[in-house]
């Protein structure tokens, strides 16, 4: 059994590969006045809450944003198996691995509807 210190080594390294994770792989987060923090981390679960914040919170491209994070999150870093992201605007986005309820479309997908798609880019 490890001791309370190596519990706690493990968790602080844990949570800065999952920092150095965020500034390299979405640097546009702050570059775009956003910012992403951890919540919280449970290793045992396997589970991080991330939250967006700042230009983030609104943003119509974040839950874009928050499903990359789960996706590349949860293939980078073994120990983690459940991301869930909040940007502060609505409550959870969900977690990685479900449906969550927050799934970006895009145009051209078929949803099993057929509603108009909103106005057309203007380029």
């Amino acid at each position: 059994m490890s001791t309370e210190t190596e519990a706690s080594d493990d968790d602080n390294e844990l949570r800065e590969r999952i920092t150095n994770f965020l500034r390299r792989n979405f640097p546009q987060i702050q570059m775009h006045g956003g910012s992403a923090a951890i919540q919280n981390l449970d290793r045992d679960e396997g589970s991080v809450t991330i939250q967006l914040g700042g230009a983030c919170s609104g943003c119509g491209i974040s839950p874009m944003t928050i499903q990359a994070i789960k996706t590349r999150m949860t293939k980078e870093i073994p120990e983690i198996d459940t991301v869930h992201a909040d940007t502060g605007m609505g409550g959870n986005e969900g977690m990685a691995g479900g449906d969550g309820g927050m799934s970006p479309s895009f145009p051209g997908e078929s949803g099993g509807r057929d509603e108009d798609e909103g106005p057309e880019a203007p380029f």
